[in-house]
């Protein structure tokens, strides 16, 4: 290590006061009646005119002081210890400990190697103190240095310096060191225990966490409060419930439930491991809640997919005046890119400015994350460009996302800069590259790239990967090929993979490789609502009318029930939602009525209503009222009544866009001179002046929508 201890120049102490009745031990003065910088200068300016500053014990109550007691006086601290003739262990251990308390165990090692060269014997808590700054900075050779040099001073068998031995190897990724010390320990306190824990849990190492728990208990070790949070940040991450519970009731039964450490990492545990509603009681419950225990709720609604109660939350959180940190930034920003909550997300971006947060690789690739799935994809790329550093996944996140945003070509410009700048790209980041060009069209790059995986890049290609081809290969229309794709797979093809060649068989009329598609599927994979529509519509588009019939019926028998399509479309703030031929919004009847106003004014322009989208159910004459009473529609419709003329509509959809729909967003565009950005289940449409961003390639191949017509709500 190549640190240079930093050096301070003297200050120049003067008298500011006479301190009458000087004690003659001025000990408890120094430490407990000293509370400012300039209290202790009036003090040290006594000690120096006096000469009791050159007893070493009266120097050292002066260091620890200045160094330990008193807030942003390290400075000081140094420059009185560098006035010390000679300085002894005591005052070494208060530098080294104060160096790393505020943040410079750097400089506490360094400390540390010159107390060694000016022969100064180092005692039994010189040793802990240096370990820990060992442990911040993850220092093992030098720490391995000072676990010698305490066998040889005899030190060895002082639990403290054992204990710190432990966390310092486990902090340092040297597990089996630390567990070999540990299992050695004829007498373990809570805190060896403990020292154990965290480091496991800093690792990542949760299986050997939970382990070492049972371990503990089988030894009637009573335990503290890093055990608990260690033991539940694990049975948060490994979803053990059970064990997780058991915590819990260790802590009421104790009495425990006003430590906010703890109920936030009950809190945070129950929310992962899926019980959000235990986890909101446990919330509420509490009397102070600081930024972690809102931040850890609100992350939790976002995990569990409950966006809009995560944002709900978070007005909550700003109500109570209680600012936001790196991670509740983070987890609001998921939460309104899953909504499509653009302006919401706005917002956030504007409070990072505002209160001038770092732009971290993590906030920067949610933000970037965030203003793609929105669909604002220049927002996303200049986030992305602006951000100082980039991690594989921010690189992927914006490769994929211009992908979803119908900018192949461009997702792949990206990708060639990543390798120019010399950023090795993982298996997700293929996913996002072979998407791109399945939404652009191009299958010949997208089987080189395929090769290249193993070929250029040492990876072993995933189902995932098999999936993308097989969607390349099928949007272009080549269905044999793709079966014979899939057929030829090292490892057995999954459901989604057969799913994805089902979905192409309509347009292309495939009724033998969709039938057999079918077949997989029930093999593989509960079916859902969707494959039994995919598989019907195959035979209607032959003619097989009575096989079409037959399909539904099965459907009906098994008692499956379709998703009903639903619209989200943030005004203002608030995020209002749609169901095909809904009722139940406040101002439905205006919404109707504009919609109907639209109907015809696009009708004009060539709109001619596919009523094949309409609810199987709906009789002739209702057909096209149907079609016109489509989520999409009804969300569009309420848009054009609430912003501006000429301003940007943004849908969420949570079902693929129909045909229909997409025919008619695309002449709305035009009529209304408006730019209309779709996010379905699998892509976005950026309707503009009359045309789409995907060029219409979701009707060439036959993309199915599981639309509106099935279900009204």
């Amino acid at each position: 290590m190549t640190f240079t201890l930093p050096t301070f120049p003297a200050k120049t102490t003067t008298a500011l006061t006479t301190i009458p009745h000087f004690p003659e031990n001025p000990k408890t003065l120094i430490l407990q009646q000293c509370r400012t910088i300039k209290e202790l200068n009036q003090v040290h300016a006594h000690l120096i005119k006096t000469s009791l500053h050159l007893i070493p014990s009266v120097a050292e109550n002066l260091l620890e002081s200045a160094a330990l007691n008193l807030p942003q006086s390290t400075d000081y601290a140094l420059s009185i210890f560098t006035h010390i003739d000679e300085p002894n262990s005591p005052a070494y251990n208060i530098m080294i400990r104060a160096f790393t308390l505020n943040q410079s165990p750097h400089d506490s090692i360094l400390l540390f190697k010159q107390m060694l060269e000016k022969s100064v014997e180092p005692d039994q808590f010189t040793f802990p103190c240096v370990l820990k700054a060992c442990s911040r900075v993850q220092a093992v050779k030098e720490g391995e240095q000072i676990h010698c040099q305490i066998v040889k001073s005899g030190f060895y068998l002082n639990g403290f310096a054992e204990n710190t031995l432990i966390n310092m190897y486990a902090n340092c990724g040297k597990f089996e060191i630390a567990r070999s010390l540990f299992d050695n320990m004829s007498e373990k306190t809570v805190v060896t225990w403990s020292s154990m824990f965290s480091g496991y849990t800093k690792c990542g190492y949760f299986e050997e966490v939970v382990k070492l728990f049972r371990k503990m208990m089988e030894s009637n070790v009573k335990f503290n409060e890093i055990t608990m949070v260690s033991v539940l940040t694990a049975c948060g991450r490994l979803g053990d419930w059970e064990l997780g519970k058991y915590i819990h009731e260790y802590i009421t039964e104790n009495e425990l439930t006003k430590n906010p450490t703890l109920m936030t990492s009950l809190i945070d545990m129950y929310a992962k491991c899926g019980d959000v509603d235990m986890a909101r009681r446990l919330f509420n419950q509490m009397t102070q809640r600081d930024v972690v225990a809102w931040s850890a709720m609100i992350s939790g609604y976002s995990q569990s997919n409950r966006c809009r109660e995560a944002l709900d939350l978070f007005t909550k959180m700003q109500e109570a005046n209680v600012e936001p940190n790196e991670v509740t930034m983070v987890s609001v920003l998921a939460s309104c890119a899953v909504l499509g909550a653009l302006e919401t997300g706005k917002w956030v971006h504007f409070y990072i400015k505002k209160k001038k947060l770092k732009l971290t690789v993590t906030l920067g690739t949610a933000l970037v994350d965030f203003y793609s799935k929105c669909g604002s994809i220049e927002n996303s790329v200049e986030v992305f460009i602006k951000m100082p550093f980039k991690n594989v996944l921010s690189w992927t996140v914006l490769i994929q996302g211009l992908a979803n945003n119908g900018q192949g070509k461009r997702a792949l410009e990206f990708f060639n800069f990543m390798s120019e700048n010399g950023m090795k790209p993982n298996d997700v980041t293929f996913i996002g590259v072979l998407s791109a060009c399945s939404h652009a069209g191009l299958v010949d790059l997208g089987r080189d790239i395929f090769k290249s995986i193993s070929r250029d890049y040492d990876l072993e290609p995933k189902m995932e990967h098999y999936g993308c081809m097989v969607d390349i290969l099928s949007r272009a229309g080549l269905i044999k090929e793709a079966y014979q794709f899939i057929q030829n797979m090292p490892t057995k093809p999954n459901a989604v993979i057969w799913r994805t060649l089902l979905a192409s068989c309509k347009v292309h009329k495939s009724v033998e490789i969709g039938e057999e598609s079918f077949k997989q599927i029930c093999i593989l994979d509960t079916t859902h609502s969707g494959d039994y529509i995919l598989l019907s519509n195959i035979y209607v588009s032959v003619g097989k009318w009575e096989e079409a019939l037959r399909v539904r019926n099965l459907m009906k028998e098994k008692g499956i029930k379709k998703t009903p399509g639903c619209s989200l479309i943030e005004l203002d703030g608030e995020i209002h939602e749609f169901f095909a031929e809904d009722n139940k919004h406040r101002h439905i009847k205006m919404i109707y009525n504009v919609t109907e106003k639209m109907i015809k004014k696009i009708k004009l322009a060539g709109y001619v209503p596919n009523t094949e989208e309409a609810r199987i159910d709906a009789g002739e004459d209702d057909k096209e009222t149907s079609v016109s009473h489509h989520s999409e529609k009804l969300a569009i419709a309420f848009g054009l009544i609430r912003t501006s003329k000429g301003a940007t509509i943004r849908i969420t959809k949570n079902l693929r866009v129909c045909n229909d729909c997409h025919d008619a967003m695309k002449i709305t565009s035009k009529v209304f001179e408006r730019e209309i950005v779709v996010r379905d289940r699998n892509r976005f449409h950026h309707f503009k002046e009359g045309s789409c961003s995907c060029n219409d390639y979701c009707q060439v191949i036959g993309e199915v929508a599981e639309a509106d017509r099935d279900v009204v709500v």
